[in-house]
């Protein structure tokens, strides 16, 4: 792997993610999850050729669109850690959410996660979280951790270097039946 890979790779989830958010249109401090397999981001099976620089890259990138944004970066867990969630404390304290005690490796854990967790100003393991919208880079099945109800978003950027890339966003659920009516700016 080269510079220009890297430039590329970078490039790709930062124009993704740019791209899900002015579709989505989260608020501020919503939840943006990401499931990344390095592996398939450099063309192995995922989980059997994980690569560190690939991960940071792609977290690196990732992150500042959410900095610039005002959203909270959640990394998922691969499932040797029950796709656990690594995030910035800040996040998980103001959602209340309990915090579990592990520490991602690149074999237990994910790349991608240890990138954040090492990166973090604060971070925190959490089970589980309800994310308004995310990108699954490399087929990591990131839908537990979205909030229902979840709605896939086609983005014009496929892939992120070998991996397939699927977006999702959320909406509020629908009730009330045919004579409810819907708030459009909610959608």
């Amino acid at each position: 792997m080269d510079t220009k890979f890297f430039e590329q790779i970078r490039r790709e989830a930062q124009e993704a993610a740019e791209e899900l958010i002015a579709i989505a249109k989260p608020e501020e401090g919503s939840v943006f999850v990401v499931g990344c397999s390095s592996s398939e981001i450099i063309g192995g099976q995922i989980g059997k050729a994980s690569s560190e620089e690939t991960a940071a890259v792609v977290f690196d990138a990732l992150y500042g669109v959410c900095q610039k944004h005002h959203l909270y970066l959640a990394a998922q867990c691969c499932e040797h850690l029950n796709r656990a969630i690594i995030i910035e404390r800040e996040a998980a304290e103001t959602r209340r959410i309990p915090r579990v005690n592990v520490v991602p490796q690149i074999k237990a854990g994910g790349s991608f996660a240890t990138a954040a967790y090492r990166s973090f100003k604060k971070p925190a393991a959490v089970e589980a979280i309800g994310a308004d919208l995310g990108l699954d880079i490399g087929d990591t099945l990131i839908g537990m951790h979205l909030n229902p109800v979840a709605v896939p978003v086609r983005l014009s950027v496929k892939q992120i270097g070998q991996a397939h890339l699927t977006a999702a966003r959320t909406r509020l659920k629908f009730i009330g039946g045919v004579r409810a009516v819907y708030d459009e700016n909610l959608q």
